[in-house]
């Protein structure tokens, strides 16, 4: 099937991808996102949760063949890549009403829920048709990194909006079944890496997210870290001592959290004495202890931490250790990981600060439900430390 050859690409080549991978990326990406929609499209009296900051699933559709022809077809400064003017006018959109209903600056999302979309089919219909109209311009592109930007961000956007709806069907309760099983892990102990001066960051060259710019030189300290997220058996010892009874092992604002939610075991979870009951996409499953703990807040991750005498990694750290600690059996990508940072914009970086969500936490990874062509140790997200609605979970450094 075309496409398939695709589907474990790594971010690393695909960040510099020509275009006939990036053709092939395209049609993958599309053929996600069509499945999803049939998904949703047939889900049973699907319950979608309006709050917790989900978009309504059929908006997010016709957003992405939005963002994609906006950004291509009606870009007549796409050539430039990075240099064009995001203000220059666009051309007009093959569907009259695509700027009212899925340009984000229109369609604030206040008032997604409430919008009067086009009919499901007629959505599907401009996803097949924006996706012909991209691979014809794409086979005509000049074969440079300026040239390819937009179908490079366009495929990481469209790929980044499947996790999303991956989130949303756990919240819904709803098995789409389109994701694989999260893995099961293998002990090892933690690794130590030595001080040196690491370039924080990603450097030029091919698609780089303003979030990861520029690459700048820390300096690095000695650390200890986990050669693996913390475990669904770790995780419960620290529930079974009793950790969210004991006011010590949280901060001022996690207790706070805690006694608000009432919460004694992360979210989802419904038994953690006698092994782990979690609802995973609507089914009541038991997960091996073997697997990363997820959808635990920077609150539950900071008071693990300091219930077992242990620190959340900086970024640094966990940058340093993921490039170098392969080939020593480091490994990441089941769950986004909690570091110990606010999120900061790099140096030189385009991005602006208000962009980013207040008191944000640094993740950084992937996890199960992200595309392979997404993941990159460089990738970092901002997430506030309530957060529990993603794939997230962390691990742990000595002091």
């Amino acid at each position: 099937m075309p496409g398939t050859e695709v589907l474990n690409v790594g971010s690393a080549r695909m960040r510099t991808a020509d275009k006939g991978l990036l053709s092939l990326a395209l049609i993958d990406a599309r053929n996600r996102t069509l499945r999803w929609l049939s998904a949703f499209e047939g889900a049973p009296a699907l319950a979608l949760p309006q709050a917790g900051g989900f978009d309504p699933p059929f908006w997010v559709a016709g957003h992405i063949g939005w963002f994609q022809e906006h950004w291509i077809a009606r870009n007549m400064q796409r050539q430039r890549g990075e240099r064009c003017d995001p203000s220059h006018p666009k051309l007009g959109s093959i569907l009259p009403e695509a700027d009212r209903c899925f340009d984000p600056s229109t369609a604030t999302p206040a008032s997604r829920w409430a919008l009067e979309l086009p009919a499901l089919q007629t959505v599907r219909q401009y996803l097949v048709d924006t996706l012909e109209t991209t691979l014809d311009l794409l086979e005509s592109a000049p074969d440079d990194d300026a040239a390819l930007h937009f179908y490079r961000l366009a495929l990481f956007q469209e790929d980044q909006c499947h996790e999303g709806f991956a989130e949303l069907a756990q919240a819904a309760g709803f098995d789409a079944r389109v994701l694989p099983p999260l893995a099961t892990t293998v002990a090892r102990e933690p690794l130590l890496f030595p001080a040196t001066r690491w370039r924080l960051g990603a450097e030029p060259g091919g698609f780089v997210f303003d979030s990861e710019k520029w690459a700048h030189e820390v300096t690095l300290p000695e650390f200890e870290i986990d050669a693996q997220a913390v475990s669904w058996a770790q995780y419960g010892e620290f529930v079974q001592d009793g950790g969210y009874d004991e006011r010590r092992h949280w901060s001022d604002i996690g207790w706070g959290w805690v006694q608000m939610l009432g919460r004694r075991t992360p979210r989802h979870v419904d038994q953690m004495r006698q092994g782990v009951l979690l609802r995973r996409f609507g089914h009541s499953v038991r997960a091996p202890l073997t697997q990363a703990a997820v959808h635990v807040s920077w609150f539950e991750a900071d008071a693990w931490c300091r219930w077992a005498g242990r620190r959340l990694p900086s970024e640094v750290e966990w940058e340093a250790a993921a490039v170098q600690g392969a080939s020593r059996g480091l490994r990441w990508g089941d769950v986004w990981e909690w570091t110990s940072n606010n999120f900061r914009v790099y140096p030189g970086s385009p991005l602006f600060i208000d962009q980013v969500p207040a008191m944000g936490k640094v993740q950084r990874g992937a996890s199960f439900a992200t595309a392979s062509r997404l993941r990159h140790p460089k990738v970092r997200r901002s997430r506030g430390p309530a957060d529990d609605i993603g794939f997230c979970g962390f691990r742990s450094c000595a002091f």
